[in-house]
């Protein structure tokens, strides 16, 4: 906990007091929930790869009665049964429009500053710059995407970034 706390002096406080307000962490799929590979056996069959850590940081924000969603531009039915175990609110995948998609489902339960999206590409970008908190990976397709994000995750996609966003908000609620 005390590597936590010296790791939040690190983070800048405006980011830190956005964090301490989230009620609602969206995330994108490939390239932030996942390491972006899409796995195809020689049946056809996609599966992809998800880090445990990142589902454990997910069940340690439930306690704080944070709720989570999932906006995606494809389909993957791996990621409806693993966003279902982890008791994800809501799963949008297929969406052509992500800010219209958050604007029409959740707009109205949530205020702006009351939501964190993490996402990877640019087409990510309208939905971040509209939300209390946006949070992007080190390997995000454009840099276009790291302006308009207010915190860039330590790790990479795929591989603790959605721990990292989980330990910001639950570290910058007990702080």
């Amino acid at each position: 906990m005390k590597d936590y706390l010296s790791a939040m002096n690190d983070i800048d406080k405006s980011v830190i007091e956005k964090a301490s307000k989230i009620k609602l962490l969206i995330l994108d799929v490939d390239g932030v929930l996942t390491d972006g590979g899409i796995y195809v056996s020689e049946n056809g069959t996609e599966s992809k790869k998800f880090l445990a850590q990142d589902g454990h940081g997910l069940v340690i924000l439930k306690t704080l009665n944070i709720e989570f969603a999932v906006i995606s531009g494809r389909y993957s039915k791996a990621v409806e049964h693993r966003c279902k175990d982890l008791g994800f609110k809501k799963i949008i995948q297929n969406s052509r429009d992500k800010f219209s998609d958050f604007k029409e489902i959740f707009s109205k339960h949530y205020k702006t500053e009351d939501v964190c999206f993490v996402g990877d590409d640019v087409v990510d970008i309208e939905l971040m710059k509209n939300v209390g908190l946006a949070i992007t990976v080190p390997n995000a397709n454009y840099n276009n995407v790291k302006k308009n994000a207010h915190w860039v995750t330590p790790r990479l996609g795929g591989h603790g970034a959605v721990r990292d966003v989980c330990d910001l908000i639950y570290l910058a609620k007990k702080v």
